[in-house]
């Protein structure tokens, strides 16, 4: 019997979808068995996810006809596998999640959860299924939520959910951590100077990322290494002292060879992977005051506003100018600080518990009650 029937628009290499991989093979793991629904293709994760024996199925929705047949198909999925809950991520997700959970009879006892990602979207690019989820968000018995700042966005928006139950991101502290070997290597590999300053940026090329700050602040900064990592970059026009290596899918061994890790979200930005990610690696933090990155970051690191990238070339020139074994500190309690709040183990230990009991209990940074009584 399927316990958690997930539902989310792909499997390819991004924040939600890291983090549902990581949590459905942690769980399905500890004998809560998972099933993951791609609403579009197989995407990187697919197979990833059934070497850990998590069932995936893919809908293939392209279009309005294969919506219709796509929303049917998973209906079928449903009455078929009986799970005790049906949790979608993110918006597009969440409303599979709960058209299937609706049309499909069953166990009277199976739970619809929405997970939401995002936090401050651009209403021009979404404002039709933000208002959409807005007059559904009664309908799930709970919200998880992976930023305060996400929860307090769509409340604001008019969402009503019943109960909602914060789960920041959960950083996989062994895969993403300092390694003086690599380091080495990888600078190397890539003609960087072994004493180099490096910054770090991960992302894929999207309007919400804003690369083009990133970009503006590292002209600024020309004594300053720059390695662009992510889906598009190497399309990108860049400085002589940035380099863009496209999308990989083995990340940590790049954060290893940083020295400082910057995030330039413009908008929607709920939780930063990349932030949290390079933190564990022992990296110093800059980040634009966008979704919790002051959360996550606390005094380990630097928040600078979006859209400036004289404010960003400050920050990278002011931490390039410590001292490398003061920065080599900053590090160490920037890693401590995803050690302490944000590791994974704490992430899936709160899922677990939700799924188990379906009550909310407090659990520091990573799980709060945080809105309305009981249905």
């Amino acid at each position: 019997m399927t316990a958690v029937l997930h539902v989310i628009s792909g499997l390819a290499t991004g924040g939600a979808e890291t983090t549902l991989m990581q949590i459905a093979g942690a769980l399905h793991a500890r004998k809560l068995p998972q099933h993951v629904v791609s609403i579009g293709d197989r995407g990187a994760y697919a197979d990833e996810l059934e070497q850990r024996g998590v069932a995936v199925t893919t809908l293939g929705m392209k279009s309005a006809y294969g919506g219709l047949a796509g929303l049917f198909k998973l209906v079928r999925l449903v009455q078929r596998v009986q799970p005790k809950f049906i949790q979608g991520w993110m918006y597009h997700g969440n409303l599979m999640a709960s058209l299937a959970d609706r049309l499909a009879h069953g166990r009277a006892d199976r739970r619809l959860i929405w997970n939401l990602r995002a936090s401050n979207m651009d209403e021009a690019r979404y404002g039709w299924i933000i208002r959409l989820t807005t007059a559904m968000s009664a309908w799930p018995d709970m919200v998880i939520a992976n930023s305060q700042a996400g929860v307090a966005f769509h409340i604001a928006r008019g969402y009503h959910p019943w109960r909602v139950e914060l789960i920041a991101n959960g950083i996989d502290v062994e895969k993403f951590q300092p390694n003086a070997a690599m380091r080495s290597a990888i600078r190397a590999e890539n003609g960087i100077p072994a004493d180099a300053v490096l910054v770090i940026h991960a992302a894929r090329v999207d309007p919400m990322k804003d690369h083009a700050t990133f970009l503006a602040a590292m002209e600024a900064v020309p004594n300053v290494f720059g390695l662009l990592v992510g889906a598009g970059t190497k399309e990108l026009r860049l400085p002589p002292n940035v380099r863009a290596l496209g999308l990989r899918h083995d990340i940590g061994r790049f954060y290893a060879c940083a020295d400082i890790v910057v995030s330039t979200s413009a908008f929607g930005e709920g939780f930063s992977n990349a932030i949290a990610e390079g933190m564990s690696s022992g990296l110093v933090p800059i980040a634009t005051d966008v979704g919790d990155a002051r959360l996550i970051i606390g005094e380990t690191g630097r928040i600078v506003a979006t859209h400036d990238p004289a404010a960003l070339a400050e920050a990278i020139a002011a931490e390039a100018a410590i001292a490398p074994a003061e920065r080599r500190s900053r590090g160490e309690q920037a890693r401590k600080r995803i050690l302490t709040h944000f590791s994974l183990s704490q992430a899936v230990d709160v899922y677990e518990r939700v799924y188990l009991s379906f009550e909310f209990s407090q659990a520091g940074p990573i799980g709060r009650e945080l809105t309305r009584s009981a249905k």
